[in-house]
Parts: structure tokens; sequence; C-alpha cells
């Protein structure tokens, strides 16, 4: 099974639940700690840290409200179930990490023009709090990332955050001790580039998915190949093969049976659904079928044509 490669251990759906709630409820938790913090220390880097949690905590609540959504029955106004949610809750979270991204390369920028001191170890010691905080995030939602694009966003938030924790123990620590102020906007810049690296890189296979497009594990050419190589089949036209969700392809072809075939045409179709389930993973089929006389004419292989979609060929 070439295309089968989501074997890991899944998650129980209720423990996976748990554990994003106590990820978030962690997460507030150093928020309000931090913003009390702050507001007694008089530390903007304390408030400003409190309201990265905070995106931090807004993140996993999108991603665990889009699990719950996800798992709803189709119903007559979703017919294909509600399992994309997790696909749109991770587009709307990377969006917002890119744009944190490019925000702190604007930060950085700034930094270098006009190097800033650190307000002292406390600002370090809340940031290994907070690092700590982030690091149990990580933990519990790390298993989850694997399966899931949507807690990948989320886990990818809290990655970040942490890395902006380290930063600021490193560059605070040497700016302490040394005065090496530009130490700050250089690692800054770093932890934005893996950012932004980051969520170019996950936010593509994303927009696929919601543009309809082909899974990135299976050629659609060789789907239709495989499906043409089968005893009786002529040939196969308006193929289209997408992913419903993240790990559910689908696919939907005419199938034309060849000339004097026509009686076993429905074993010949049985025998090309089990071909896409065991060869390339793709269990929802639709297959019309067509005689070789009266097939489509000079029909696109993969996709219609729109002046054949007027014409309802």
């Amino acid at each position: 099974m070439a295309a089968h490669h989501h074997h890991h251990h899944h998650v129980d759906p209720g423990a996976g639940d748990r554990r994003v709630v106590l990820a978030i409820a962690v997460n507030l938790a150093l928020t309000l700690a931090q913003i009390a913090g702050g507001l007694v220390s008089g530390s903007l880097a304390l408030v400003a840290d409190a309201v990265h949690n905070f995106s931090d905590a807004v993140s996993l609540v999108i991603a665990f409200a889009a699990r719950r959504v996800a798992r709803r029955p189709s119903d007559a106004s979703m017919t294909f179930g509600y399992g994309r949610v997790e696909v749109v809750a991770a587009l709307i979270n990377y969006t917002s990490l890119i744009i944190v991204g490019f925000y702190l390369v604007a930060e950085a920028i700034g930094r270098f023009i006009e190097p800033q001191g650190v307000d002292g170890w406390i600002v370090v010691a809340i940031a290994g709090v907070a690092l700590v905080v982030d690091v149990v995030t990580a933990l519990l939602t790390y298993t989850l990332s694997k399966e899931s694009v949507n807690i990948r966003a989320a886990f990818l938030h809290n990655v970040a955050d942490a890395l902006g924790s380290v930063a600021v123990i490193v560059a605070g620590t040497l700016i302490l001790l040394y005065d090496w102020r530009l130490v700050d906007p250089v690692v800054t810049l770093m932890i934005a580039a893996y950012i932004l690296w980051q969520s170019f890189a996950e936010i593509g296979p994303v927009v696929r998915i919601l543009m309809n497009g082909s899974p990135a594990d299976v050629a659609a050419a060789d789907v239709v190949a495989r499906m043409r190589s089968v005893d009786g089949v002529h040939d196969v036209h308006h193929a289209h093969l997408w992913q419903m969700q993240e790990h559910a392809s689908a696919l939907d072809a005419h199938l034309v049976i060849a000339e004097g075939a026509w009686d076993r045409a429905d074993a010949i179709k049985a025998g090309v659904k089990k071909l896409l389930v065991e060869e390339f993973a793709i269990a929802h089929s639709t297959i019309e079928m067509e005689c070789s006389r009266h097939a489509c004419r000079d029909a696109q292989t993969i996709g219609h044509r729109p002046e054949q979609a007027k014409r309802g060929h």
C-alpha cells in the first residue's frame, strides 16, 4: 500500500480533547500571572509576553473548536461532513503566524536602528517560566500534531513562542552581563525566519486541500493509468481527484467499458474501486460507466472543460 503512511498510533479523540483543554488552561493561567507581574513590576516586556501566550491560547481554542465540529456527522447542508473545518482552522492559525513573523521582522529592524536594554533579571526569569509553559503545551499537543494539520498549526504557534522565550533568556542574559544589545534583534530575526519558513511550508498543503487539489502523495496520472490497465476498461476520462479532508481522498471519473465487455461492467467497476482503495487509499470513489460506442467524444482525461459542462458532457 504505497499511499498509506498514516499508521502512527491514533490518540483517542476524547483523550486528545482533554490534552488540548489542559494546554489552553495552562496558557491562560500563565497569561493572567504575567499581566499581574507586568503591572506590578511596570515591565512592558511581561505584558507583551502575556499577549503572546494569550495568542497561543486563542490558537489552541480555535484548534479545539475545529476538532469538535469536525466530528459532526454529515447533514443536508454539509453533505461531505464537517471534517474540513480543521483545514480552515489551520489556515486561520498559519495566517496569524505569518503576520506574527513579519511583525517580528519589523520589530527586529527597529531594534537594529535603536538598540534597547532589558529591565533586569525579572524579565529573564519570567521568560523562563513562559518557556516551561510552552514546553508543557508542546508536549501535550505533540502527538496530536502529527495526525492533524489543525493541531499542527496551533503547535507551531507554541513552538514559536517557546523560541521567543529562549531568545529573551539568551539575549537578556547577554545584555545584562555584557551590555551586548545587538544580540536581541539578531535572535529575533532568526526566530522570525524560522516561523515564516515553517508557516509558508505548512500553509501550502492547507490551501491545496481547500482548493480541492489532488493529494500531494498521489499522482492523478498514475491513478488514471492504473484504472486504464484494468481488464475490460477501454478508457477513463473526466477524472477528478481531491482531498475531502487531510487524510481522506476521493475520486470521481467516467469509466468507458471496452466493447463486448458490457455484460460484466459491474464486476469491472468493482475491480477498479478495489484497486483504488488498495493501491491509493482512495476510499470514496464515484464512477460513471459508459459503453465504448456511446462514450463522451474527445473528453478531457482529467477534469472538465467549461464548454463541455454547458453541453452536459
